[in-house]
């Protein structure tokens, strides 16, 4: 693998582990600076609304500027300056702006990659490369489990959030000397983001797109803390082993359904039969209400590894973007995907927060957010049932 990818990939973990963390610290940011569960699901949002916010600009510079200074210099300034931020923070607001910041710093990370892979490589291998770059990058998603409890409690989240500041500066630096542009496609200075939109494909798949990543995300990234906690009084060490068991199951997700279009001949039957066997875990939590915490962890980590699809989703569209129209296209899905975590995000802690009032016991705040979730795959699900299948 490139030199350059493998940076790429080392930056992807940082963007993972900044979209995680905050399940880890919730009880601690909650003691010393008053930011509670809801107001965190807040600043969670904000990471991917940013995110998703800065698809369509990215997109432009993929195909504009190229990969090289759109990655470095987003990075060095949302990353490296939302970490500082974070780290001097003295209340919830100062969390939002600063978990707003690094969604900017990390939004150009893993669409440079993608758009190298999609420029450099042949179209039948997206998804593997796409999956490879994904389940890697995302020991980030255990690095912001376990050994942020542990750095937490040796140096304390302040200097922990110091350290990941200066790592994102020194990424950033490293993208800049290493990264190499591909050679710019003939048509570059014809269609836009536009022209994507208008291809009636795409508007299929495009709503699965939003919703299918979004329970493993939201989950994972914020709500197992507080579930385990106000459910089970679960102490930080266990919900940060809980936390990576299901970092774990995301990762075997995908590498497990990377490589099953060529395997079968098919993306999208792949890509909906994982999503349904995510929301029947979903179902089986909502309904079954566990009481384990064993099964709860086998709950959590089934709708991690069977959601796990997005390199296989991004395949999907990827196949009807036209060579000069790749930055944009994988950068409009992208779009679709982290905007709608985020919307959901913001969305489930005003979910939450309605639904404590009254609520009989712990669980039944969580059963809502859960079934808010289940809804929104299924509707992605109906109505992907009409998308077309490609592979080439």
């Amino acid at each position: 693998m490139r030199a350059d990818i493998i940076l790429l990939t080392f930056a992807y973990v940082l963007s993972q582990f900044f979209r995680a963390f905050l399940a880890v610290l919730a009880e601690v940011l909650e003691r010393d600076i008053g930011a509670a569960p809801e107001a965190l699901a807040t600043a969670s949002g904000f990471w991917f609304l940013s995110f998703a916010a800065m698809q369509i600009p990215i997109g432009w510079a993929l195909d504009r500027v190229g990969p090289r200074l759109t990655s470095s210099v987003l990075l060095l300034i949302g990353g490296g300056g939302g970490a500082a931020l974070f780290a001097m923070a003295q209340g919830p607001g100062m969390i939002s702006a600063a978990m707003l910041l690094i969604g900017v710093g990390c939004a150009p990370v893993l669409m440079a990659s993608y758009y190298i892979f999609a420029r450099v490589y042949r179209p039948h291998v997206f998804a593997t490369l796409a999956a490879v770059l994904l389940g890697v990058g995302s020991l980030g998603n255990l690095a912001s489990a376990l050994p942020t409890t542990w750095a937490v409690e040796m140096i304390g989240w302040r200097a922990a959030l110091w350290v990941m500041a200066g790592i994102s500066a020194a990424t950033a630096a490293g993208l800049f000397v290493m990264v190499r542009d591909p050679g710019r496609a003939e048509g570059d200075h014809k269609g836009s983001v536009l022209s994507i939109l208008k291809m009636p494909a795409l508007w299929l798949i495009f709503p699965l797109t939003a919703v299918q990543y979004a329970p493993a995300a939201g989950i994972r990234g914020l709500w197992i803390g507080p579930y385990l906690s106000d459910v089970f009084g679960a102490a930080p060490g266990t919900v940060g082993n809980m936390t990576m068991i299901m970092g774990v199951a995301m990762i075997a997700g995908t590498f497990f359904f990377g490589p099953l279009d060529r395997v079968f001949g098919t993306r999208k039957w792949v890509i909906f039969g994982g999503n349904m066997a995510g929301l029947a875990a979903l179902c089986l939590l909502i309904f079954l209400v566990p009481e384990s915490l064993v099964l709860t962890i086998v709950l959590f980590s089934a709708i991690g590894f069977a959601c796990a699809t997005y390199p296989v989703v991004m395949a999907h569209g990827r196949s009807f973007f036209p060579d000069h129209l790749v930055g944009r296209g994988v950068t409009l899905m992208n779009l679709f995907s982290i905007g709608g975590v985020g919307v959901m995000q913001v969305a489930t802690g005003q979910i939450f927060r309605a639904a404590e009032q009254g609520a009989q016991s712990a669980v039944e705040p969580y059963t809502v957010l859960f079934a808010f979730f289940a809804i929104c795959l299924a509707v992605g699900l109906v109505i992907y049932l009409f998308a077309e299948d490609r592979t080439a």
